[in-house]
């Protein structure tokens, strides 16, 4: 797992020189705080033409119960250290967590949103994408390890289906 973690680090590194990338992933890093991204585009859809307000409520319901299994459930199992961060003048801010390292909370975050926003829409590649733009940028500020951020997108998938087939029976009482 080191040596996966050593190998996506070394391809991300000519990456975090380049400013217009450096942009979007802290600017991707700092929307997926507190699961904001997914909060606003829940808003967005629920409030679009042909969509009702109760499908914005269902995914910021789920994206607290997302949070608080991984949160405080699965990350107490593990104690992981995050990755270290270079610590000078071109380090940028960014909030660091207080949980363990694994599995990264905004892969989980955004793979389960994705499930949830993405489902019967045309624009479920979308979602999908925007979420691995979102996780990803947790290996690119190093906040996270790669392993932790393929273990919180699992998580998140595992989430977001059992999510959708929650809210499909909700939708049938």
């Amino acid at each position: 797992m080191a040596r996966f973690d050593r190998a996506v680090d070394a391809w991300f590194e000519p990456l975090r020189a380049v400013p217009a990338v450096d942009d979007v992933f802290y600017a991707a890093s700092h929307l997926g705080d507190f699961s904001l991204i997914w909060h606003l585009l829940g808003a967005y859809k629920g409030l679009a033409p042909g969509n009702t307000p109760s499908e914005a409520v269902e995914l910021s319901l789920t994206m607290v119960a997302e949070s608080a299994i991984v949160n405080w459930g699965v990350k107490s199992l593990f104690r992981r250290v995050r990755p270290p961060r270079e610590q000078g003048p071109d380090t940028r801010s960014i909030r660091q967590p207080l949980t363990s390292s694994f599995p990264s909370g905004h892969a989980s975050a955004a793979m389960t949103a994705a499930a949830v926003l993405g489902r019967d829409t045309r624009w479920k590649p979308l979602y999908y994408a925007v979420g691995a733009v979102v996780a990803s940028s947790r290996v690119h500020v190093r906040m996270h390890h790669a392993s932790d951020v393929v273990g919180g997108a699992i998580t998140g998938w595992v989430l977001g289906r059992v999510a959708v087939r929650f809210w499909e029976r909700v939708r049938r009482v």
